[in-house]
């Protein structure tokens, strides 16, 4: 029911990539993977750098970074567990296993009063491998004004680890088109984001929102709430102008005691994984590209530099068109995937490759060089002939040529900080 109807083996490794969001409902890709972890998203650029045509969405979902988590943001009352807020108190109980079941009506006695159809969930059972699953549960709900999805997943997170700062932060406009965002702190010190975006980030189905509510507590709880205004995220007809929980709503759902202790009968979460390098560029990928941007070009938009991706938006007087760097160390083990018999190699065994073709949308181009030098430490620079990824095409090719994106990608300030 819920599941991509779209048959595209990267789409499914990008799914499995996000598990931890998506559970059982195979939500806006682009959307939580601003948003995902940092391994997650070094692998799905390397899949999408990888191919040329259609798959531009990606390279921008390495836009992410880091927002510590530090007192301030927006307090909120304590909250109860109902949607509703007419939640009779409950014994303490600490933390507890659920069964699939338990999971669907749980979250069937947090929703205002409806009709519920096509229910599924997930506990936190050990399955045959003895792995314990991401507890979820979902189905489709009716308040008498349509049809529409709700899920929610289940997980334990590093606190003030990366998935954690980054749930905490509201994803770059230029990166991802959104209606409304907005991150809030709790009473009891969780941190709460709720995003009223869209199912398609490109809109070319303009009128599927998703809207989504992810929550992080001091300890590493993580519940992640979506919601849509269809029977399903994708292939279903809208229903109704909005999903049927407004944000507050939202909140008060992801906020719900019930999911903290089946959050707490998950094991320890394992320890978030460092990129070798990633600190040092983290903080020179923006100041190295915009140093590196050929004259005569009026940057109107750009990244923050707290990630290991960055973008600006330049302009020739043409038109906008959007450029685009990945910086990461440490590459060689996809090398194969990235570069063929087609590929150019230096003397000095840089390897590179160059790829044009459609971007996300019909009208628009992508251009994309990619390098490698001989120990593993990779470049890619892409530029588009808009403004962002999502939107109608601006000029007739970028603002960059490929001999100026080469020469970018190659040059040695990359790696040294300059």
């Amino acid at each position: 029911m819920f599941a991509d109807q779209h048959e595209d083996p990267f789409e499914e490794r990008l799914a499995a990539a996000l598990h931890e969001t998506g559970g059982g409902f195979d939500t806006d890709r682009t959307a939580l993977a601003a948003r995902g972890e940092a391994h997650g998203r070094r692998t799905r650029f390397v899949r999408r750098a990888a191919v040329a045509g259609g798959t531009a969405g990606v390279v921008l979902a390495c836009v992410g970074g880091a927002l510590v988590l530090r007192p301030g943001g927006t307090a909120t009352e304590a909250v109860p567990s109902s949607v509703t807020a007419s939640a009779k108190p409950k014994p303490s109980i600490t933390a507890r296993l659920a069964t699939d079941e338990e999971m669907i009506e749980t979250l069937k006695s947090l929703l205002p009063k409806g009709d519920f159809s096509e229910e599924r969930g997930t506990g936190t059972e050990p399955t045959d491998a003895r792995k314990v699953p991401a507890p979820s549960a979902g189905l489709v709900f009716d308040d008498g004004k349509g049809a529409a999805a709700i899920g929610v997943t289940v997980g334990r997170v590093q606190p003030g680890g990366t998935t954690a700062r980054q749930a905490a932060r509201c994803p770059d406009r230029v990166a991802i088109p959104y209606d409304a965002c907005n991150t809030s702190r709790l009473a009891d010190g969780s941190v709460v984001t709720v995003l009223q975006g869209y199912e398609y980030p490109d809109r070319r189905v303009a009128d599927t929102k998703l809207w989504t509510a992810e929550l992080v507590t001091p300890t590493g709880q993580h519940i992640t709430v979506s919601e849509w205004n269809a029977a399903a995220e994708k292939d279903k007809p809208v229903t109704r102008t909005d999903p049927p929980l407004n944000p507050a709503q939202l909140t008060r759902l992801a906020a719900a005691q019930e999911w903290r202790t089946v959050a707490n009968a998950l094991p320890e979460p394992l320890p978030e994984p460092e990129l070798p390098g990633s600190d040092l560029h983290a903080r020179t990928d923006l100041l190295a590209l915009l140093a590196l941007l050929p004259k005569g070009l009026k940057v109107t938009a750009k990244s923050s530099d707290d990630g290991d991706f960055a973008y600006a938006v330049v302009d020739d007087g043409k038109g906008r068109s959007m450029v685009q760097v990945n910086v990461q160390p440490d590459m060689l083990d996809v090398a194969g995937d990235l570069f063929d018999s087609s590929s150019e190699t230096l003397p000095d065994g840089t390897r590179v490759a160059v790829q044009q073709g459609p971007g996300d949308r019909g009208d628009q181009v992508m251009w994309t060089v990619d390098t490698m030098r001989a120990d593993g430490r990779r470049v890619v620079i892409s530029a588009f002939n808009a403004g962002t990824q999502n939107e109608p095409a601006t000029r007739e090719t970028p603002a960059l040529t490929i001999a100026q994106m080469r020469e970018m990608a190659l040059d040695a300030r990359w790696w040294s900080g300059s």
